[in-house]
């Protein structure tokens, strides 16, 4: 089995029901012990210093892993993407193009869905007999963020965990649900915790190490992870043009505020963690994210793989002591 990387989540059901193994490339990335000297060798290879620190992790590891073939989400996801698939495509690296239409037309997606079916040799079929296997590993996700914001069983670093590792089921499908099932059983017959400020972590994945069991060292813990839980796909629908017309990461902004709204208000969530990378156009989405909720918001920005500094901290330690103070006001 030969594996496929990518730049971001795509329709992994295709690369499974074609037998390859699907690698989400910006997990592989973060989690190397290397991350730090990756974006290194990319500035050393010409990189600007002022390109996403995502997108150089990306080139390093694709040519570090071996990995000779890769899909680029060109529409949807980082505007860098394009000429990263040109630098790499001279490194000799195979890139498949694939892109999410701007107005989540289901013909246009299916569409396109469809040129990679092609590309990897498979129909329908197949592809709908993946989807069934990986949904039955998705609803046992989807339990584990149940038991994060329902039960308050599940620590905010343990459901980032486990639902942004959806994206490629960890390269094997069957090992993690193995893992899954173990964490669900461990989770399950836990206590819940005691009081806490709750909190909704917005934005793509940190950069940022540290981030959740610091928040949990003063007394707040993340029960919404945006972005992570929409790896997971969270609606449960059986079409796959539709799953994949309603994940809200690769749309426009209303969208995806539309599906927080929602979230936020089931969940009770306090106030907000805006996490936004540096370079990204998506900085700029901070204003209509403060615009249109209600919650307070702090915004906090990552540029490289890092511990928190001691400024992010202080931040943090303001934020959460502010909300703990607006919590027991209310409650006088």
């Amino acid at each position: 089995m030969s594996r496929v990387g990518f730049t971001t989540t795509i329709p992994v059901e295709i690369l499974v029901a074609a037998g390859k193994i699907p690698v989400d490339l910006n997990n592989i990335f973060i989690t190397s012990d290397r991350s730090g000297q990756l974006i290194e060798e990319a500035e050393v290879a010409g990189f600007p210093r002022n390109v996403c620190g995502w997108i150089k992790g990306i080139y390093a590891t694709v040519l570090e892993s071996g990995i000779d073939e890769m899909i680029a989400v060109t529409e949807g996801d980082c505007s860098y993407t394009k000429a990263l698939m040109e630098v790499l495509s001279m490194a000799g690296i195979r890139v498949v193009p694939f892109a999410y239409p701007i107005d989540r037309n289901p013909q246009t997606l299916k569409a396109e869905m469809e040129k990679l079916m092609d590309h990897f040799g498979v129909g329908w079929t197949e592809v709908n007999s993946a989807k069934e296997r990986l949904d039955a590993i998705r609803r046992k996700v989807r339990e584990i963020d149940r038991l994060t914001w329902q039960e308050n069983k599940v620590t905010g670093e343990e459901n980032h965990y486990f639902q942004v590792c959806t994206s490629d089921f960890n390269s094997a499908p069957e090992a993690f649900e193995r893992e899954v099932d173990a964490f669900l059983g461990e989770a399950a017959a836990r206590r819940s915790f005691g009081r806490q400020i709750r909190l909704a972590y917005l934005g793509v994945p940190p950069i940022l190490s540290e981030l959740y069991p610091f928040m949990e060292t003063l007394g707040a813990r993340v029960v919404f992870n945006e972005t992570q839980r929409q790896y997971a796909m969270p609606y449960d629908v059986e079409d796959l043009v539709d799953q994949y017309c309603r994940y809200t990461y690769p749309y426009d902004i209303f969208h995806r505020i539309a599906d927080i709204q929602l979230e936020i208000a089931q969940r009770q969530v306090d106030g907000v963690i805006h996490y936004v990378q540096s370079f990204c156009f998506r900085q700029i989405e901070d204003m209509v994210i403060r615009k249109k909720l209600s919650l307070p918001i702090l915004t906090l920005e990552g540029d490289k793989p890092a511990r928190l500094d001691a400024r992010t901290r202080i931040r943090l330690e303001g934020f959460v002591e502010m909300l703990a103070d607006k919590q027991a006001m209310a409650e006088d």
